[in-house]
């Protein structure tokens, strides 16, 4: 039995505990608060998320000691936000992850370093990049709950950490594949959070399906730019680890980034969205990291620096998309 230490509580880490643990995988999972994790234990549902999902208590072990959660696993998944993810590993000791397999399952940068989480990892816990893996869409965890048909694939320079994970998750409505691009599958995943809550914005203001189906061609080319400079690889972006987790995080009911730029279009402010949503929008954090990555690299990147203007520089979204609506072909 594969030994898993799932580290967050959010709808992500649920459903990815849902899949692992039903395929017969023993999960242990830190969760940062007593009460969820009593309530767990109690009624073998998550309190917050993904309500629905029932759990096999002999396979999930939910717990709040980050360190013994960790210190019998063989993989270690990290699903808590972007900009939660280092002061919650920093807890650890440096060679906790020493002999782990570390994947992530979070779609953001840390804020402030502007660093992917894979390569924080790397260098907090001196791992190799052969023991790391990233997780890819399209997939909402929503739809997992509801166990409709979802593809993932894991991105890993290692040809058999990659392979390995995905038969954790293959079940009869999980498709997973494998791919070799760690940096561009994670860069491709931060990014197409900015795309959607762009759109989100647009539609907040009345631009409607046409304005985002411009949007998002436009945006295919801007992520390929923008990887050109900073990963410059061979890649394949119409590949469903790069253009199918874009288009369903820029169209799903379920995108919480769109839902977030959606509210700011409308005029809420970005605190009172944020505090109405209750969840983690991995956009808007994103939007400042690859903006000031972008300082240096000079990419032309006219999505990025719209969303920029409105959320950090305070521009009106009627103004800023205006000004976008002219330089998308």
């Amino acid at each position: 039995m594969e030994k898993i230490a799932m580290l967050g509580g959010g709808s992500w880490a649920t459903a990815l505990v849902k899949i692992l643990s039903e395929n017969g995988a023993r999960v242990d999972w830190w969760l940062r608060a007593k009460d969820d994790v009593q309530h767990l234990l109690r009624t073998r549902h998550n309190p917050r998320y993904l309500s629905s999902v029932q759990f096999d208590l002999n396979l999930v072990y939910p717990a709040t000691d980050l360190a013994d959660v960790v210190e019998e696993a063989d993989w270690v998944v990290l699903a808590v936000p972007a900009a939660f993810v280092q002061p919650v590993l920093d807890k650890l000791d440096r060679d906790a992850l020493k002999h782990k397999k570390v994947v992530s399952a979070i779609k953001g940068m840390l804020p402030g370093k502007n660093q992917l989480v894979t390569d924080y990892v790397a260098e907090r816990f001196r791992l190799p990049r052969t023991q790391l893996g990233v997780i890819a869409g399209p997939c909402h965890a929503e739809e997992v709950a509801l166990e409709k048909q979802s593809y993932l694939t894991i991105g890993s320079p290692d040809a058999a950490l990659a392979h390995d994970f995905c038969e954790l998750l293959r079940n009869r409505y999980v498709r997973a594949h494998p791919a070799l691009d760690l940096d561009g599958i994670e860069y491709c995943a931060v990014m197409k959070n900015i795309i959607a809550l762009t759109g989100g914005i647009a539609h907040g203001v009345g631009y409607g399906d046409n304005f985002l189906a411009v949007l998002v061609s436009n945006a295919v080319q801007e992520i390929r730019r923008f990887l050109q400079a900073i990963s410059p690889l061979a890649r394949d972006l119409s590949a469903s680890a790069y253009l199918g987790d874009l288009l369903v995080t820029a169209y799903s009911q379920f995108s919480r980034n769109r839902t977030f730029g959606g509210m700011v279009g409308r005029g809420y402010s970005v605190k009172s969205a944020q505090l109405e949503m209750n969840m983690i929008a991995e956009g808007y954090y994103a939007v400042k990291s690859i903006h000031e990555i972008n300082r240096k690299l000079n990419v032309h990147m006219p999505i990025t620096t719209a969303a920029y203007r409105v959320l950090y520089e305070k521009v009106s979204p009627q103004v800023e998309m205006e000004l976008l609506k002219e330089q998308l072909r």
